[in-house]
């Protein structure tokens, strides 16, 4: 759920790649290190799915039209899918779904629940920045993948059509009263807060993933690379505020 543009694309050129990234799933998954990388990586990216369609699945209740309502459960089936997709694929290299994405539940329904919005509008920041933020994160490490992880997670990232339904609709009630904005702009900064927070907590707990970005499994991450990753997707954050017609 994200811009139509992608306010962040994946950082490496697919044709230039080298090392893992250069490899199929069936080479690089011989490093047992970059093996449970992935796990943690699909595990994760898995129940940010499946949250993602109970939230939308909730928010649908909050529409103010029939309309609304059809639209938003039109977007939490396409999310569903995409679980189904990263479910499906961590079965098949024969790793248990539950226990992939069990580590990280806690730190999303913390998220979660703490970021519970009030109504319909906040509803759809919170969508729109929040998931978009993750987004962009896992396209930054889409790029150190092997060949195969990445198409499917590049895949499960595609907009299910939230971006461009939440601007629409947040920058209609901002025109209808213009005192909405401060409202929800406050609501989105600490949106943003939140979902770095709980991202970099996610990863300094998990050692494989953690190992990922900074260096050794994952080629041509450093700290000041994750200095730069975080940068752009700050970058990408304000941009999304400017569509929202919200100041960042």
């Amino acid at each position: 759920m994200e811009t139509p543009d992608h306010a962040t694309e994946t950082p490496a050129d697919p044709a230039e790649a080298t090392g893992i990234a250069a490899q199929d799933w069936a080479t690089a998954a011989a490093d047992p290190q970059y093996r449970a990388a992935v796990v943690d990586l699909l595990g994760a990216l898995a129940y940010g799915e499946l949250a993602a369609f109970e939230r939308l699945a909730e928010d649908a209740k909050l529409a103010p039209t029939l309309g609304d309502k059809a639209e938003l459960a039109k977007m939490a089936a396409a999310e569903f899918h995409h679980f189904e997709q990263l479910s499906d694929r961590l079965t098949a290299v024969e790793e248990d779904p539950t226990a992939a994405m069990e580590p990280f539940a806690k730190a999303l329904d913390d998220f979660h629940r703490q970021t519970a919005p009030s109504d319909w509008l906040e509803g759809l920041v919170k969508a729109y920045v929040g998931d978009s933020i993750a987004s962009d994160f896992y396209r930054e490490v889409a790029a150190r993948l092997d060949t195969d992880t990445r198409a499917l997670v590049l895949s499960v990232l595609d907009d299910t059509g939230h971006g461009n339904f939440a601007v629409e609709k947040v920058r209609a009630a901002i025109e209808a009263d213009p005192r909405v904005g401060g409202r929800l702009a406050l609501w989105a900064r600490r949106l943003m807060g939140e979902a770095l927070s709980q991202a970099q907590r996610v990863v300094a707990d998990r050692d494989a993933l953690s190992t990922m970005l900074v260096g050794g499994v994952a080629d041509g991450f450093d700290l000041a690379e994750v200095g730069r990753m975080f940068s752009r997707i700050t970058e990408a954050h304000t941009k999304r505020m400017a569509a929202l017609g919200l100041a960042a």
